[in-house]
């Protein structure tokens, strides 16, 4: 329904559900509202898809993929009698391969709202009142909103260092890195978190020297050290340097002075610097104070399992409510606010949210980590299970990692996965599903699993938990009831 503002002299527009943000917490929720018979709206200040679409998870993925093709066919192959000469990257090309993925997932979102009669406007939201948001496009031209719900899934940025600021052409957030049109000869990485070590593996197996700058002592500082080390020893395998409890200083020519663990002064020359050191929330400029929604004390907004901000009518999902930051888990939530909106009575109560890190080999994890129950003064039964032992991993030249089980010693509920090793990006979702439907071990032990598969470790290792394991030593004494 449009009209006009007199008051403002400009276009208003009124809608039932008004969503801001287009990425994946925006869309699925704008989708979802828009199938249970609301009329809606969608504004985004970029582009449709938003980070993870755009410069995150899809093209991160695409070039990791790529790399790791490049990698083995010039380096592992000849294990198995493949020689490939004179093997190249055409890096113009890659990254236009890599464009066109993501146009084609982007394209399909702007057919489903067009197919679901979702309206998009162009331009940054910001609260005028409790059901009311003004719109200010790249033109500055000006429309208002009135809404009788309102989803808030506007993400988070990528922070600078305070002597190292980002400006997308020597030093680059992720976002710069991903759409550089020259493979860099040098890149130094400032964070060895996730983002630092999924990219920075793209390039140093494209043949960019890679120099990863961490400030804490170990890099992937939220995984544990056994699963971090497997990666650290690929990357130590690919002439990475890594500098931990070590901190990026200043600039000095085409040099980053690094001070050490030591204490000592580093001179590493670059030509292209990523910084990755954490996000903020981009909530700054929508006008939270003006209609009361609290956030924390860096600006993520406070919600609750339904996505309910402590004002009626306004929702908030993903990256702008804080960590984790995780695109999966925006999805659930956009859709959880909008069946909320709708009536139903929908909540985030997940067992657990699944984590994937694409670094290599990649590591997942679901429920909680050994340390985590040990932590909780659980008693526990732990088992582990060699990517070395399983037949499909030798064949794929992919040995190195294992799976970790952790269970309740007496009952045998499942609690956990820790892995580190080959696609275990996928092999997550099976323990994640189990976690959800408080399977045991020995439900998943006895599970049949195809072979020869990944999986079947999963098997194995839950197997050990139940002291019958076959391949691998077991965790624990038989039980006999």
């Amino acid at each position: 329904m449009l009209g006009w503002s007199h008051n403002r002299g400009i276009i208003l527009k009124k809608t039932d559900v008004l969503v801001i943000g287009a990425g994946p917490g925006g869309y699925p929720a704008a989708i979802r509202a828009a199938q249970l018979g609301k009329k809606v709206i969608v504004v985004e200040k970029e582009v449709i898809g938003g980070e993870c679409l755009n410069w995150g998870c899809i093209p991160s993925k695409a070039l990791i993929s790529a790399s790791s093709l490049y990698h083995k066919v010039t380096h592992e192959a000849s294990e198995m009698g493949i020689k490939v000469e004179k093997a190249s990257v055409e890096f113009k090309k890659l990254q236009s391969w890599k464009e066109s993925i993501i146009e084609k997932l982007t394209g399909g979102i702007k057919l489903l709202f067009k197919s679901q009669k979702i309206e998009t406007v162009f331009g940054t939201a910001s609260f005028l009142s409790k059901n009311l948001v003004e719109v200010i496009s790249e033109k500055q031209s000006k429309e208002t909103i009135e809404f009788e719900s309102c989803i808030v899934a506007t993400g988070a940025s990528f922070i600078s260092l305070p002597n190292l600021q980002i400006d997308e052409k020597t030093i680059l957030s992720a976002k710069g890195l991903l759409g550089v049109s020259e493979k860099p000869e040098r890149l130094i990485c400032i964070g060895g978190g996730v983002i630092g070590i999924e990219l920075g593996t793209v390039f140093a197996k494209l043949g960019t020297k890679l120099t990863i700058v961490e400030l804490l002592p170990e890099i992937l500082p939220s995984v544990d050290k056994r699963l971090s080390s497997v990666v650290k020893k690929h990357l130590k395998g690919l002439g990475v340097d890594i500098y931990t409890s070590s901190k990026a200083k200043s600039l000095e020519n085409k040099n980053l002075l690094v001070e050490t663990k030591d204490g000592k002064i580093e001179k590493i020359p670059f030509d292209k610097i990523l910084v990755s050191i954490g996000k903020r929330a981009n909530t700054a400029d929508l006008g939270l104070s003006k209609v009361g929604v609290k956030t924390d004390k860096r600006g993520f907004i406070l919600k609750d399992t339904q996505m309910k901000t402590n004002i009626p009518g306004i929702f908030a999902v993903g990256d702008c409510t804080g960590d984790p930051f995780l695109a999966h888990k925006a999805t659930k939530e956009g859709i959880i606010a909008a069946e909320v909106i709708c009536g139903m009575n929908s909540v985030a109560d997940f067992v657990s949210i699944p984590t994937a890190i694409f670094s290599d080999p990649e590591i997942a994890q679901a429920g909680l980590s050994e340390n985590q129950a040990k932590d909780a003064g659980l008693d526990i039964v732990v088992s582990r299970a060699s990517f070395g032992a399983s037949g499909r991993a030798m064949s794929q030249l992919e040995t190195d990692g294992f799976v970790k089980l952790i269970a309740d010693r007496k009952s045998g509920a499942l609690l956990g996965v820790e892995m580190v090793g080959p696609h275990t990006s996928d092999l997550v979702s099976e323990i994640a599903l189990a976690l959800e439907l408080g399977a045991t071990a020995e439900d998943l032990g006895f599970t049949v699993h195809p072979h020869p598969t990944l999986p079947e470790m999963l098997m194995e290792a839950a197997e050990a938990i139940e002291g019958k394991a076959i391949h691998i030593p077991n965790a624990s004494k038989p039980r006999t009831h």
